[in-house]
């Protein structure tokens, strides 16, 4: 059996720890050719020093140095910086590119793979919601496959197969409510970031646990899906499901309801994407319908928790509003893990931000780029602001 080479950006993160134990339980089906970290040095030369890949990349350049000493000898080639990120999905050997990279740092590397003819599974949600017209064009010119990591947009994908010629009606996404689920504004306006870090079934990294709390994650989500899907607006919902058994459903335009069950672990997707189009055996705990003897739903609250309605708001504007309503989380978020800003105040600012960054209707990837930064700046000059305020508040 010859095995999938595989190119893991972001390897010393949540899912791309994961995506190595999968790795390590199929050595004879899958090779990491290539492996990149943002700031974890450490965590990258344990991983290179077992899986003795072709070539790694720490972006931080300051690190650099401690890697290529620590690899000296290992034949694993040594790269630094973001560009060289592009660099490495190149690599004519490459069968297939994981990208676990956290925010939209992952979108250059998508846009590279693509261009040289590689599959991509994704798990960098912000690649999509950033820049996802122009991105999808890309898989559709180049004859790649885009495939979902994301639990909830592999469900879809899963719940779509053999169902080439039947119309999609809507698709429902579900989510778990995070830690606050049912909770008030009066609640949420004290929370601490380490309550926002305890979510009751996925574990996860900091930023994307946030944006969980916060019900971003499924605002992400459903960008994200109607550019996977190829969906408009009024077809997808979102749904809280508490047990997060049922990870989203399709329902076609006869009635009929698709749905993908089984325990919240993300090294199934993970190895979905990985063996796609086969399913391959594992040893992961199985469901159990007596352990959940009732599953249920309950409506999104989108008063309470305004990132998701400012989601939808982006995603129905279009243009240049999801790469700045992208933008703007991740500096709010960053913000709140240092507790610089309060919970509620995160929405307030990504909503001030949307409103007054400049609109592009039709933007390039440059433009992107360009956008990206500005909604970062006028974000950080926001939250910079609020800090004075949250302060005072406490």
């Amino acid at each position: 059996m010859t095995r999938k080479k595989i190119a893991l950006l972001g390897s010393t993160g949540s899912i791309g720890t994961q995506t190595l134990e999968v790795v390590r339980a199929y050595p004879d089906r899958f090779d990491v050719h290539v492996m990149t970290a943002a700031t974890n040095a450490g965590r990258l030369i344990q991983q290179a020093l077992e899986f003795r890949p072709y070539a790694v990349v720490i972006t931080d350049e300051r690190r650099f140095n401690e890697v290529k000493q620590a690899l000296a000898g290992t034949g694993t080639k040594v790269l630094s910086g973001k560009a060289a990120l592009e660099e490495v999905v190149t690599e004519s050997a490459v069968d297939l590119v994981i990208n676990a990279l956290v925010g939209s740092v992952g979108l250059r590397p998508t846009v590279a793979a693509i261009k040289a003819g590689k599959d991509v599974a994704l798990a960098n949600k912000e690649t999509l919601v950033v820049a996802g017209e122009l991105v999808m064009d890309l898989v559709q010119k180049n004859g790649v496959q885009l495939l979902p990591v994301d639990s909830e947009h592999s469900a879809i994908f899963q719940c779509l197969a053999g169902e080439n010629d039947n119309p999609v009606e809507k698709i429902y996404l579900t989510a778990s409510g995070g830690p606050f689920r049912g909770k008030t504004r009066d609640f949420l306006a004290t929370v601490s970031p380490e309550q926002a870090l305890r979510h009751p079934n996925w574990v996860m990294g900091a930023k994307i646990t946030i944006d969980s709390a916060t019900l971003m994650n499924k605002g992400l989500e459903v960008i994200e899906a109607k550019w996977l899907f190829g969906l408009e607006l009024h077809q997808i919902d979102v749904v809280v499901h508490p047990q997060s058994i049922v990870h989203s459903l399709v329902q076609f335009e006869d009635g009929s309801i698709k749905a993908q069950m089984g325990l919240p672990d993300m090294k199934l997707p993970i190895q979905y994407a990985m063996a796609y189009p086969r399913r391959i055996k594992n040893q992961l705990k199985r469901f159990n319908f007596m352990d959940f003897p009732a599953l249920t739903f309950e409506q999104a609250d989108r008063d309470t928790f305004r990132n998701l309605g400012l989601a939808f708001e982006a995603l129905n504007t279009r243009g240049s509003m999801p790469c700045v309503l992208n933008a703007a989380n991740e500096i709010v978020v960053s913000a709140f893990l240092k507790s610089e800003v309060g919970f509620l105040q995160m929405s307030d600012i990504i909503e001030e931000t949307m409103q007054t960054v400049p609109f592009k209707a039709v933007p390039s990837l440059d433009d992107y780029m360009e956008i990206d930064q500005l909604s970062r700046d006028v974000a950080t000059e926001l939250a910079a602001k609020g800090k004075k305020v949250y302060q005072i508040a406490k």
